[in-house]
């Protein structure tokens, strides 16, 4: 590398360690709760208190509930680990492994002694017995927090989810990570150039943070790692968004939107907007009269909750999630507590909670103090209150936009208030050391070294 090049690298890379380094070391401990747990053995009188779900909520309500000595805790969640779902993409498309993102539930919860972790599925909530179904278990509960997210919603078209996988699970990211890798491989081998090129055609159904985020890194992939693993595809491959809205991220504000559209043309990504998908089939996908021939369709379009309201016997509303009152309890079920993705609350001025991590978290927390403080005395907690830290969608390399209250920033400013945001929300030590290297290594070599297809 030319000392001409290393110096212009210099500033941005020494900015980077030095804000990693620094969010390592003051986060440490950050969101843990201060104290050493009491070493009493038993405890005959605890509340039951069972978690399902070890997403942003409940491992927060878990992480604050554990020191309580009145509480016996219980966390149930179909994975072993929690994942930092944001993050999933970069997984998807070789930028970070799998551990970088993930921790296991049992690691995590690990100095909190009395909190039993069990790897389950649940089939339904018996609210009469208060008891959590697991198949042909049944674990008893006083108070039941859940906090199971959400899933892709194909919006009535449950056969789309064949032709176009979502992304939520490590999973997901894994089989997406190898279809990506393995269409490049395949298109190298393709006699007939329409072949080729519809294995080089990748299309995002979904112009949201997560569309843009994912279009963006394929991009960037195509762009660095084609010319020099793949010369004879450079200037084939191809990157579609399609987006409903007459704009990208359009919960932005309208010249953060303007840029992300600006940034993403500049990549070479095509877009699709105002336009809605009217079918699908394999290699194929349908906006009205015009058809695109795609070899890897990934959608972001939409989620709903999962099947909290029918475990509940409740109505659900909007995206399936379930209402719950200021208190984030679900009406005639005192003692259930429903929070994060799968909850529909209200902030103060009457306006829908959006699916945030940082709504979960403080949900979360919420949650944990109310209980434990109605374990000590019968005074009413006061509502919850939602603190909007602001939303943010990264683009690419020195690319992306923050709008942080009246603040709104685009490009390298708001690019490392994201890298800053997600190291901080990482759970253990580990993680922020792992993912703060390896975007330290790919910003300087522009390289992606979890290219392996299994």
């Amino acid at each position: 590398m030319k000392a001409s090049t290393l110096r212009k690298l210099g500033m941005p890379i020494a900015v980077a360690g030095a804000a990693g380094v620094f969010l390592i070391l003051a986060t440490r401990r950050a969101g843990r709760p201060r104290g050493r747990r009491p070493q009493n053995a038993a405890y005959p009188n605890a509340r039951r208190v069972v978690i399902v779900g070890a997403g942003f909520g409940g491992l927060e309500s878990a992480r604050w509930l554990s020191r309580a000595p009145d509480v016996e805790l219980t966390v149930i969640d179909q994975n072993n680990h929690h994942l930092f779902q944001p993050l999933l993409y970069q997984v998807a498309t070789a930028a970070l492994s799998p551990e970088d993102i993930a921790s296991p539930i049992r690691d995590v919860l690990a100095p909190h002694h009395r909190v039993a972790v069990r790897m389950e599925h649940v089939t339904g909530i018996d609210t009469d017995a208060r008891e959590v179904v697991c198949g042909q278990s049944r674990i008893p509960y006083d108070v039941l927090v859940i906090a199971t997210g959400s899933q892709p919603s194909y919006f009535g078209h449950s056969d789309w989810s064949d032709v176009a996988p979502g992304l939520k699970t490590l999973d997901d990211a894994l089989t997406l990570r190898c279809q990506i890798l393995g269409a490049f491989e395949k298109a190298t081998l393709a006699a007939d150039p329409a072949d080729r090129d519809r294995l080089l055609t990748f299309v995002l159904v979904g112009g949201g943070p997560t569309g843009v985020e994912m279009a963006g890194s394929i991009a960037e992939l195509i762009r660095d790692m084609l010319p020099r693993d793949y010369p004879d595809l450079r200037g084939h491959a191809r990157v579609v968004v399609v987006e409903a809205e007459k704009k990208l991220l359009a919960h932005f504000a309208p010249h953060l939107s303007r840029y992300a559209e600006d940034q993403l043309r500049r990549m070479g990504v095509q877009l699709r907007t105002g336009v809605k998908v009217t079918g699908m089939a394999p290699g194929r996908v349908q906006l009205g009269d015009e058809e695109l021939i795609a070899g890897t369709v990934i959608w972001a379009a939409g989620v709903e909750a999962t099947a909290v309201a029918k475990w509940l016997r409740v109505a659900s509303g909007h995206g399936g999630r379930v209402e719950v009152g200021r208190d984030l309890q679900v009406r005639d079920h005192p003692g259930v507590y429903v929070i994060g993705d799968a909850a529909s609350a209200q902030s103060t001025n009457g306006k829908k909670l959006p699916g945030l991590a940082a709504v979960a978290k403080q949900q979360g927390r919420y949650v944990a103090h109310r209980i434990r403080k109605s374990l000590n005395d019968s005074t009413t907690a006061a509502p919850f209150r939602y603190r909007d830290y602001g939303s943010l969608a990264t683009i690419g390399r020195n690319r992306a936009v923050a709008e942080i209250g009246p603040v709104r920033l685009t490009g390298a400013p708001a690019w490392l208030v994201w890298a800053t945001a997600d190291i901080f929300f990482l759970i253990g030590f580990r993680n922020r050391v792992f993912v703060s290297a390896q975007w330290l290594i790919s910003y300087v070599t522009r390289r992606r070294d979890g290219r392996i297809i299994t």
